[in-house]
């Protein structure tokens, strides 16, 4: 890394928050400028005068990126998921990367809770029947009721846990897995037992090369006809044409899914034309207090990097 006498800038990746106050404001703390990127082309081409990168979900930081660096203090993710950074190429060079969790672990686990019981007790498909003209038909007649309902949590996390939690309370069977978080509030059990064995299997993983494509077709065939997944996570972690497929063929009861590997989800995706669905455009984080406290969050990551003092949450 090389220094410079002048000052360098904020960097901020192509964003969708209804404002910059709180970035524009430290900026100007500091006599620095606040650079907004519109796209990754111009994210990439102000990484030699940034000595903050604050990195949304809508740019990527590849080894390339990280190669342009010259200055850097710390990359700073607006959020908990960093798939979109490459923390390898950040190791490398000595750059830390801190991430934003916790403002919004409520209100995802609550969104998941809300997906799996809508699905569970087979609204979607109910609301279908009264908009297509039809009616009741067998809707219903094959999901257990809720004090027999098995649910299956992947990923043991705050969220798992919340999720795990909710579902206990409200008189569901729980089981969980987790690679490599210990838990106690519910019965373990393997990854296997967890999607074979549940009505209704809930994502709260991160997205890794481990965990890529970890709901296959293979996995699909193998979980019960009656079964529902929810994903809150990252679209990454279900095969989502094996998906549809199934979805389709009726050898899976339902989905629900609130991000998925391309965002916007295109308008020719398979998923589309699935039934049995309940799809939201990756808001499972928001509420009234959730965008404040996120940017919040991430502004005083960028104020400690910029002060040389101790970052919380580094993942490198």
């Amino acid at each position: 890394m090389t220094s410079s006498t002048e000052p360098g800038i904020i960097l901020v990746a192509p964003h969708r928050f209804p404002n910059l106050n709180r970035e524009r404001a430290l900026a100007e703390t500091f006599g620095m400028d606040l650079v907004v990127a519109t796209d990754q082309a111009s994210f990439s081409s102000r990484m030699a005068d940034a000595e903050v990168v604050m990195v949304t979900p809508y740019a990527k930081m590849t080894a390339a990126e990280f190669g342009l660096l010259r200055r850097c203090r710390a990359v700073v993710r607006y959020g908990v998921g960093y798939d979109n950074i490459d923390v390898a190429a950040a190791k490398q060079i000595g750059v830390p990367v801190t991430i934003v969790p916790d403002t919004a672990s409520e209100e995802v686990a609550s969104h998941a809770l809300a997906m799996g019981l809508s699905l569970a007790r087979r609204i979607p498909q109910g609301q279908f029947a009264i908009q297509s003209g039809e009616w009741a038909g067998v809707i219903g007649l094959d999901t257990p009721k809720l004090s027999r309902l098995e649910v299956g949590v992947v990923g043991m996390g705050r969220i798992g846990q919340l999720v795990a939690r909710w579902w206990s309370a409200i008189g569901a069977k729980v089981h969980a897995f987790d690679p490599i978080a210990p838990f106690s509030e519910v019965p373990s059990a393997t990854l296997k037992q967890v999607l074979e064995e549940s009505d209704v299997v809930t994502l709260h993983l991160p997205l890794s090369a481990e965990t890529h494509h970890m709901i296959s077709a293979e996995v699909l065939g193998r979980m019960r006809r009656n079964a529902v997944i929810v994903n809150v996570s990252r679209g990454g972690l279900i095969d989502e044409d094996a998906l549809a497929a199934a979805l389709i063929e009726g050898s899976i009861a339902g989905a629900g899914l609130d991000t998925f590997a391309q965002e916007p989800l295109r308008a020719d995706h398979p998923l589309r034309q699935a039934p049995n669905t309940v799809f939201t455009p990756h808001v499972a984080w928001r509420s009234n207090m959730s965008l404040d406290a996120l940017q919040e969050q991430a502004v005083e990551r960028a104020r400690r990097a910029l002060q040389g003092e101790a970052l919380p949450n580094v993942v490198t």
